[in-house]
């Protein structure tokens, strides 16, 4: 006799195994820990056995979750591509989507490209914001949908992606070797702000401000002169400007792409991006 799976154990399965915590699965998935334990646990049941051991650094996966995560990752991609399908021939709406600045151009580039061929009914709205307004916008309803860049390992919304943070000048430039050292950050509210402040101040570098708020082409443009450097996301490094790796700056923390309104996203439309989004995070990126 055939026996039905339930996906949801498995796409729970898979946010504690991708990172390594139930609290922070809980946070993604916005479920309670103790929904997240009960789900790992019938999981385990239906396997036969432990898929997750708990250690000093967090969770780790057994030889048996090692075993069914590809399986679980398989079928979880599965059931949402069918879902996807079903709805796609009535997507219609409009879905209000916030992004960072630096991302709209870049990590997000083809999600938007592939919900736009795949929806061309919908009408998609941009709102760019630095990421604690986009935020506050999801939880207030102004917005659908929200990508979002947070701190790894404090993030309140489902994790898309971890980049490193990383110190870029211009090609050959000299603005790194100034003292104070002259950075331009595309806004005040700029969510790279305070660590990027905090690395400095323990590496013992001053620092001066180059353009406040002059927004996003305004910083590449002032690092492209050499009258600043800047802290850039991996995959948002413009390919005019070079990356300090050895320039005698602080390294920088990782950061994560987080999207917010997931919880609560009712249309079909909302469903179909978020998916998209998703599976653009998903893919392999050249040079990972």
């Amino acid at each position: 006799m055939p026996r039905n799976l339930d996906v949801a154990p498995f796409r729970t399965f898979l946010a504690v195994a991708d990172l390594r915590s139930m609290t922070s699965a809980s946070r993604r998935l916005h479920l309670t820990q103790g929904a997240i334990s009960q789900q790992i646990a019938r999981l385990e049941l239906l396997a036969g056995g432990a898929l997750l051991l708990r250690e000093a650094r967090g969770l780790r996966l057994t030889a048996l979750g090692e075993r069914l995560l590809g399986r679980a990752r398989a079928f979880v991609a599965l059931n949402d591509e069918v879902w996807s399908e079903l709805e796609r021939s009535d997507l219609r709406g409009r879905v209000r989507l916030g992004v960072p600045y630096d991302l709209v151009g870049t990590t997000l580039a083809p999600a938007l490209q592939g919900f736009s061929e795949a929806a061309p009914q919908v009408k998609l709205s941009l709102v760019g914001l630095p990421s604690p307004d986009l935020i506050d916008a999801v939880r207030t309803g102004r917005l659908d949908l929200a990508v979002a860049e947070e701190p790894a390992g404090f993030e309140t919304g489902e994790v898309l992606a971890v980049e490193r943070l990383l110190w870029v000048g211009a090609k050959g430039g000299r603005a790194h070797r100034r003292d104070p050292l002259p950075l331009s950050l595309v806004a005040e509210t700029c969510v790279f702000r305070s660590v990027v402040a905090a690395a400095l101040a323990k590496h013992g570098r001053e620092t001066r401000a180059v353009f406040e708020n002059g927004g996003l082409d305004a910083t590449r443009a002032t690092v492209r002169m050499d009258l600043a450097v800047s802290a850039w996301l991996t995959s948002t490094v413009p390919p005019e400007l070079d990356i300090l790796y050895e320039a005698g700056l602080p390294e920088l923390p990782s950061f994560a792409i987080t999207v917010h309104g997931a919880a609560q996203a009712q249309s079909a439309a909302v469903r179909e991006l978020l998916s998209h989004l998703r599976n653009a995070a998903a893919r392999p990126r050249a040079g990972s």
